[in-house]
């Protein structure tokens, strides 16, 4: 049985300054170009049968940095759609309504949480299979791979709140004696 590899994009200027960013197409700092170049030696030899990558240039910027083959751009891939939270911080959205959590509460103008666990159940429809025969690599967001990972072992989106992952991260998502486990988590170079 073959793994999913998780790989959060390089730094942007807002990870960075903890703005939340999804339709905002900004390109990786520096920073963020020699972190995605850096993943490639620990990906070289993996062999995956398969890469996706959001559609955004900070995703698809990484996965060529480092050196992933023949992408394929899946928009159930991009991040969570932060409507008119877009550009802001966790810190400022706080100020306007302190209760607020992406997980339970979405974002208003954006996608809700139920949306986002149904367009993620999607993509792994199609990517549980692919990783039934090789390696997949999915390149994209941090929100984004949280659920990810979350909804790979049966858990509610809300709990992806418990994962975190920093940028040009990898994680790994497989199987155990039949069961689908997250075989490690955040691994930064």
């Amino acid at each position: 049985m073959g793994t999913v590899y998780l790989i959060r994009h390089g730094e942007t200027e807002w990870s960075r300054s903890g703005q939340h960013t999804s339709y905002t197409d900004l390109d990786l700092t520096p920073r963020g170009v020699e972190q995605a170049a850096a993943l490639a030696p620990v990906l070289a030899g993996v062999g995956f049968t398969e890469v996706l990558t959001s559609p955004r240039l900070r995703a698809r910027r990484t996965a060529d940095l480092a050196g992933l083959p023949a992408v394929t751009v899946d928009e159930d891939l991009a991040e969570w759609h932060y409507g008119r939270y877009e550009g802001l911080t966790s810190a400022q959205i706080h100020n306007r309504d302190r209760g607020w959590s992406l997980w339970t509460d979405g974002c208003p103008g954006g996608e809700t949480p139920d949306e986002v666990s149904a367009r993620i159940d999607r993509l792994l429809v199609r990517v549980r299979p692919l990783a039934a025969v090789g390696h997949v690599a999915l390149v994209a967001h941090g929100h984004c791979l949280r659920v990810v990972g979350a909804r790979w072992v049966g858990l509610p989106i809300a709990q992806a709140s418990l994962f975190y992952l920093d940028t040009a991260s990898i994680s790994v998502l497989g199987h155990e004696h039949g069961e689908p486990v997250i075989r490690s988590w955040n691994r930064t170079t």
